[in-house]
């Protein structure tokens, strides 16, 4: 994936709470990283995911930091305030407690792309904490290579006549 980013020219940055920087690392242990990884923020403090990433008062207050608008928002928060093409972000729920309602499992990671494009999923996962939130990696990675390559795909069927 940051193969793919390297040879557009193109960077990610990341907002991560439940998975408390993992993704961050997960990336840079990667030879050469620098050449398409920007950065990450990890708020995990509900504040900072405001104050930072620009996510809604609002939202946060009505819903709670565990939902898909605010998994949005930091994702794009972190893509802008890191000057970065794309941004990815997760937020939910580990254990060994629930949180804001939502039962330990419940992960929420989105993908913001350039030209406003992006995505969204939930996830219902099972098992330790620890499992939780290395799925929870796993998943956002594998959502962001597949918008890099659903581009991919949509260029390549245009520039084909639609084939």
């Amino acid at each position: 994936m940051l193969g793919v980013l390297a040879e557009r020219g193109q960077t990610v940055a990341v907002a991560e709470s439940l998975t408390g920087g993992l993704v961050a690392a997960e990336l840079t242990a990667v030879p050469g990283a620098s050449t398409a990884f920007r950065g990450s923020v990890t708020a995990y403090a509900t504040e900072v995911q405001h104050t930072v990433l620009g996510v809604g008062e609002a939202l946060l207050a009505e819903r709670g930091a565990v939902d898909s608008e605010v998994a949005r928002q930091m994702a794009a928060g972190v893509r802008t305030a890191l000057g970065a093409d794309w941004g990815i972000a997760t937020t939910g729920v580990a254990g060994p407690e629930p949180q804001d309602g939502r039962p330990v499992g419940t992960v929420h990671i989105a993908v913001a792309g350039l030209k406003g494009t992006g995505k969204v999923a939930v996830l219902r996962l099972n098992g330790t904490r620890a499992e939780i939130r290395r799925e929870s990696v796993r998943s956002v990675l594998g959502l962001l290579l597949d918008e890099l390559l659903g581009s991919v795909r949509a260029k390549d069927t245009e520039q084909n006549g639609g084939n």
